[in-house]
């Protein structure tokens, strides 16, 4: 899932993002990291500083291991869980959860959203999943759409987390609206670059309009609307044999983002994606205090995922050979980087087990907690169990994030490069 920068993303990043890829920092070397706070509960996954991302990781973390077939921890699940606040909704760190959550407290959209697509895939959290819901509708903006913080300006990278949410959580993303009957698709086509733009830009999502109202392309945000235009979150089935040809926007007719339907938005997203990656397969960013772009693994990782959720086998291909050679270093003891790593290779076909000879699901359980079970075979099994039932649009099949992970700290899919 390349999203990312909103101001808690943007405090991490400079910290250490985007999908563990997370932030923009996600370069092709570690980024500085940030001091420990000196009792990490248990639990939690990675070694880092949680402040700003400690849910995301976790949520990431365990996402990638219920993916490749991995029972995860029960303190870990049991730590997410309990970062919820009596609201509904999610900060991404609470160093003592049981102090009740005030005026004060951080909730967001983008921690509550990846808690949803987490705690509804591993079950047995039915009545918070359903609470972080009701969160979320509550604090959707009158265009349809969801800032970082409540109240804040929507977003396409919050806007789409949500999308994934809702569909993981039984929910249609059509049909929640705002007091102005807005969904969130009206909000996310709204942030799409169409016809009337460069013609190299048709199809690429924006953050946000700047202060003149005004759109920039931008790949992270890019990756994040085409997964949400699919109605997907950040687990997505793998790619079949046949390859789904990218397909940009529909310029012959008159095109405009009112007509446009979400899986046509989804398909030009693709096909700008497409062509950013065609030239050295991987994508570029500034990170915080660099004087130069360098490339960015987590927003690759964040379009290997939307270009598998469309179809596009050949056009993800490139990218995910790109990460096999290059990622050990950026995702080293890193869950955020890690999971998205698995959840790419997952959503492309490949082996996360053995990633450019990387076992990815090890390091990432070594990362946290000992899993309650590691079950290869769980994972195939499951993985053509669904795809048995991918016929029949279930909204449950999920988004990645990103999602856009950490570099550093592992914001993740979400928060790295929002606003190059």
């Amino acid at each position: 899932m390349n999203v990312r920068r909103s101001a808690a993303a943007a405090l991490a990043a400079s910290a250490v993002l985007c999908v563990a890829a997370s932030p923009a920092a996600a370069a092709d070397s570690p980024s500085p990291k940030a001091p420990a706070p000196a009792n990490l509960p248990s639990g939690l996954h990675g070694t880092e500083d949680p402040t700003y991302d400690g849910v995301w990781r976790q949520s990431l973390a365990l996402l990638a291991q219920d993916t490749a077939g991995v029972t995860p921890a029960r303190k870990a699940v049991d730590w997410l869980a309990g970062q919820q606040c009596a609201s509904g909704g999610f900060a991404m760190y609470r160093a003592d959860p049981a102090e009740k959550c005030d005026a004060k407290t951080p909730v967001d959209s983008n921690a509550t959203a990846a808690a949803v697509q987490a705690l509804a895939a591993l079950g047995g959290r039915g009545a918070q999943v359903g609470k972080a819901v009701g969160w979320l509708k509550s604090v959707q903006n009158q265009d349809g759409g969801w800032g970082y913080n409540p109240g804040g300006p929507s977003d396409t990278n919050s806007t789409s987390v949500v999308i994934g949410a809702l569909a993981a959580a039984g929910e249609k993303p059509e049909g929640v609206k705002s007091q102005k009957g807005k969904s969130a698709y009206d909000a996310l086509l709204g942030f799409q670059l169409g016809c009337d733009e460069k013609t190299n830009e048709h199809g690429a999502f924006a953050y946000q309009p700047d202060k003149k109202g005004r759109f920039a392309a931008n790949t992270d945000a890019t990756a994040a609307g085409a997964l949400a235009g699919l109605g997907k979150g950040m687990v997505v089935e793998p790619l079949g044999d046949d390859d789904e040809p990218v397909r940009a926007l529909d310029c012959a007719e008159t095109d405009s983002k009112d007509s446009r339907e979400p899986d046509e938005a989804a398909a030009g997203a693709a096909a700008y994606l497409a062509g950013a990656l065609k030239k050295d397969h991987h994508l570029m960013a500034l990170a915080p205090g660099a004087d130069k772009p360098a490339p960015d693994l987590a927003n690759t990782a964040d379009a290997v995922i939307a270009l598998a959720a469309g179809g596009h086998r050949d056009a993800a291909a490139g990218p995910l050979k790109w990460l096999e050679r290059n990622s050990a270093a950026w995702a080293k003891d890193n869950p955020a980087a890690l999971g998205t790593l698995v959840l790419a290779a997952h959503a492309a076909g490949a082996d996360p087990r053995d990633f450019g000879g990387n076992d990815l699901v090890q390091q990432l359980n070594a990362t946290g907690p000992k899993p309650e079970a590691n079950d290869p075979a769980k994972a195939a099994a499951a993985s053509d169990h669904r795809a048995g039932d991918s016929d029949d649009g279930d909204p449950a099949v999920w988004w990645i994030v990103g999602v856009g992970l950490v570099a550093g700290i592992g914001i993740g899919f979400l928060l790295s490069g929002r606003k190059k």
